[in-house]
């Protein structure tokens, strides 16, 4: 569960309609309505009566994809007509009320699961996971404490359908509640070495095309012609910095209640336009002691990212990790993501060593 002060106003209308609904509690008729999500994908909005994508949803596909074992997913968001995101904080997107978000999961030729977030009101959003049949023909929605070893991905690992406090443990730490729809996420200057990037569809939803029709304010044309990046030089860092950036910054970001810890692993689009602004990550991690100590060393020889020295990085040991008590990020997989790990150990390993006197 998150602590108290992490459950923002929001996030409250969350609506994963738990198996009581179904079995029509009486008690829900006394409580004051609130938005919930439907009982099937199909009611959702997603396609339409042909049983193809509806007219007004647009796929989209962030540069640095989330890992989750290695699942092959589909994006796709529906604003509503005439509606803009609010990006005065570029770092924090306001989506307009009637904004909704899906995420389709599937191993093989199998879907397993989608992801469905709705701004159902001003303050609120519903989020919720619909569970695809065997038919391959309808999905439904999952019940509220999700579903434990849902779909077997490897010989003895199985992918489980998060719980509503998953859900909030990934979106309700972010700046905004919408993951990978985000300035960096949807940027037309692709990073050629993002780990697992996939190639953008036609029509796919961009950053340029945002700019182009409007959807946005203020309108940011500078969008379009200089994309955000990450800014390094150097093109494995570039990747290993945004993978961390989309991996780990939702919860490790100066805005969360986790920015005590001070590691910050969030793209900062806003300080683009600073000469020689250094990525959060290389600034907070690199050369910085952190609270878990590598396996074996002292504190003092332990480090989050320690120059040069891919074995005494704690930050790379918890990216492989997959032990409860040190795997990172904590939620979402069951295995371990190789080219990741290889990425950032590469990373990690061209590192000047004279940073390590920090």
């Amino acid at each position: 569960m998150l602590p108290a002060r992490a459950r923002r106003p929001a996030l409250a209308a969350l609506a994963f309609a738990a198996a009581a609904a179904a079995a029509g509690a009486s008690s829900l008729a006394t409580e004051p309505a609130e938005p919930r999500a439907p009982q099937r994908l199909s009611e959702t909005g997603l396609y339409g009566p042909d049983g193809r994508l509806a007219a007004t949803v647009e796929r989209f596909v962030p540069q640095y994809p989330l890992w989750t074992d290695g699942a092959r997913k589909s994006r796709f968001v529906q604003l509503p007509p005439g509606a803009r995101i609010d990006v005065s904080d570029v770092d924090a997107w306001r989506f307009p009320t009637g904004t909704k978000v899906w995420k389709e999961f599937a191993w093989g030729e199998r879907k397993v699961e989608t992801r469905f977030i709705w701004k159902a009101t001003d303050d609120g959003w519903v989020f919720a996971t619909y569970v695809w049949n065997d038919a391959q023909t309808e999905a439904v929605l999952a019940p509220e404490a999700g579903l434990r070893n849902a779909h077997e991905i490897a010989p003895g690992k199985r992918h489980s359908i998060p719980a509503v406090d998953d859900c909030l443990a990934c979106h309700g730490l972010a700046p905004s509640p919408v993951l990978g729809f985000s300035a960096l996420q949807l940027s037309d200057d692709r990073d050629p070495l993002a780990p697992h990037a996939e190639p953008l569809p036609p029509g796919a939803l961009t950053l340029r095309a945002l700019v182009a029709q409007d959807r946005l304010r203020p309108r940011r044309p500078e969008w379009a012609t200089t994309p955000p990046r990450i800014r390094e030089r150097d093109p494995v860092a570039r990747a290993a910095l945004g993978y961390l950036s989309a991996n780990c910054g939702g919860c490790h970001n100066d805005r969360g209640p986790l920015a005590r810890l001070g590691l910050v692993l969030l793209h900062d689009v806003a300080r683009d336009g600073e000469r020689d602004a250094p990525e959060p990550a290389r600034a907070t991690a690199v050369g910085a002691a952190g609270r878990y100590v590598m396996p074996g060393l002292a504190p003092d020889d332990s480090r989050l990212v320690a120059p040069g020295d891919p074995g005494r990085s704690a930050l790379l040991h918890r990216l492989g990790s997959r032990r409860p008590s040190s795997q990172m990020p904590p939620l979402g997989s069951v295995v371990a993501d190789a080219e990741a790990v290889a990425l950032v150990r590469a990373w990690i390993a061209s590192l000047p060593v004279a940073h390590a006197s920090r």
